[in-house]
């Protein structure tokens, strides 16, 4: 389970932005300051609040050094504290004088970049602070900015929709409408991941904007191949614009906050919903998750900041459905097979699983026989629902085995897609599959929640991609 174990109502205005260190959690606001809190107790410590800009601060950060915390305004400064003391180290000035939207530093502490609204950015040098280098958009205001693990590149989103990746040397590499009516924040995943169709080590970025989806992206820069970006997965189930997207340190899960007063909480792996947040009254613009606590922060347009615990997040029946994907079935105790029977709603079937010690191993390798004769489940609706269950299972373990991408993979069936379409959910399925499963209910079968409408459109993209794959793949009778 998540838990709310502290709800911090120190601002006088809507909240902005929260960031965390090892020990510190800081909050900014249209109310001119930035407060900072321990980790220990929650209570603010001795210099807080922050008081040195003039107008509203936007976007607040630390240094992954831990020494510096960043602050960005409409006053058109972005401002470095240092972090024991409070003091100001430095006021930049952005060189257009435009209202600051957001800051972040480098994971070396070296850099730090400010995006302004006249569409400015400025790399800083932090050591020096000092001027480094600067860039622009070709429209928008830059409202949101993120580095890759590696620090060679950066990736900023802009108020009208694009999301473009530069290198140190404020070089463009990519550019792309990501978002109708504009990108709101952007985020990278610290954990690196296989793309499976390239073979290729790369970094997940998940990026959020007013069209109420959060994208997922696979990023390459390595020196030796260049840069690669492409779109991997939609997550979707806010109702409204989404206006914050963080990951957690273990790269597991993405965290989102909206217009729609909700956070929620997916795992990035699969796009299944784990949890959804509803203590905020008002927008949730902000989200940020600590980098070695299980704690996740919250600020909203009702002036607070929620501090939650995450120590139980993925133990929630979508938790255990999508880590159960991930997980090898046989090697599954007694206990995670009755989890299993809990989460798939066969709850009639624990006593009699459990009192014949059946685990993962035990589980795959069941009959209707078995079911009837041994376990003395005596009714046939519920054998055959727990004989569809294993199938699934079993088609899932097969899956896994095989070298097929997962995007090219039903997620109903786990079966290679032939004529992928798109729900309303935003996501693909084999047409056959999600048409006999809309047939019977109107909710999406990865989220649970209610389709928007039941209309399936061609995923003429994904059905390129899954042709070429299938005509590069060595034939296996060859």
């Amino acid at each position: 389970m998540v838990e709310l174990i502290r709800t911090l109502s120190h601002h006088i205005d809507d909240v902005n932005c929260c960031a965390f260190s090892d020990s510190l959690l800081a909050t900014c606001s249209l109310d001119k300051t930035i407060r900072v809190y321990s980790l220990s107790d929650y209570e603010e410590v001795a210099f807080s609040p922050l008081r040195g800009h003039t107008y509203a601060v936007h976007c607040c950060c630390f240094s992954p050094n831990q020494t510096v915390l960043a602050s960005c305004s409409t006053d058109g400064r972005t401002i470095l504290w240092n972090v024991c003391s409070g003091q100001i180290l430095a006021s930049l000035e952005q060189p257009s004088c435009s209202p600051v939207r957001v800051c972040r530093f480098s994971p070396n502490s070296m850099y730090l970049v400010s995006g302004a609204a006249d569409g400015t950015l400025v790399l800083w040098n932090v050591p020096l602070l000092k001027y480094h280098r600067s860039g622009l958009v070709k429209d928008g205001s830059l409202v949101a900015c993120a580095f890759s693990p590696g620090g060679n590149v950066f990736v900023t989103g802009s108020s009208s929709g694009d999301v473009t990746a530069w290198d140190e040397n404020m070089r463009c590499l990519y550019n792309e409408k990501a978002h109708d009516l504009g990108v709101t924040c952007c985020d990278f995943s610290s954990q690196p991941v296989t793309d499976a169709e390239r073979g290729i080590e790369c970094f997940q970025m998940a990026s959020c904007g007013q069209d109420n989806e959060i994208r997922l992206w696979l990023v390459s820069c390595a020196h030796n191949r260049g840069f690669d970006m492409r779109r991997k997965l939609m997550l979707s189930g806010h109702t409204a614009p989404v206006l914050s997207c963080a990951f957690s340190s273990d790269g597991q899960i993405i965290v989102s906050g909206s217009v729609d007063k909700s956070v929620i909480l997916f795992a990035a792996k699969t796009g299944c919903i784990l949890h959804i947040l509803t203590h905020h009254t008002r927008y949730v613009t902000a989200c940020a998750l600590s980098p070695n606590q299980p704690l996740l922060a919250t600020g909203s347009m009702d002036k607070t900041v929620a501090i939650w615990s995450l120590a139980h997040a993925a133990d929630s029946p979508g938790g255990r459905l999508c880590r159960r994907i991930e997980t090898r079935i046989e090697t599954w105790t007694e206990d995670d097979v009755q989890k299993w029977l809990s989460a798939e709603g066969l709850t009639d079937a624990e006593q009699p699983f459990t009192s014949n010690n059946i685990d993962g191993k035990e589980l795959i390798s069941l009959t209707k026989d078995i079911l009837l004769n041994d376990l003395k489940i005596e009714s046939l609706g519920l054998r055959n629902k727990i004989m569809r269950k294993i199938e699934e299972l079993r088609s899932k373990m097969k899956a896994a085995s095989s070298d097929t991408p997962e995007e090219f993979l039903c997620p109903i069936t786990w079966e290679l897609m032939k004529d992928p379409v798109m729900a309303s959910d935003g996501y693909s399925y084999e047409r056959s599959a999600i048409e006999n499963w809309i047939s019977t209910r109107r909710t999406s079968p990865m989220t649970n929640l209610p389709l928007e409408n039941l209309l399936l459109t061609p995923n003429r993209t994904l059905k390129m991609a899954l042709n070429r794959w299938l005509d590069t793949r060595p034939n296996p009778d060859t």
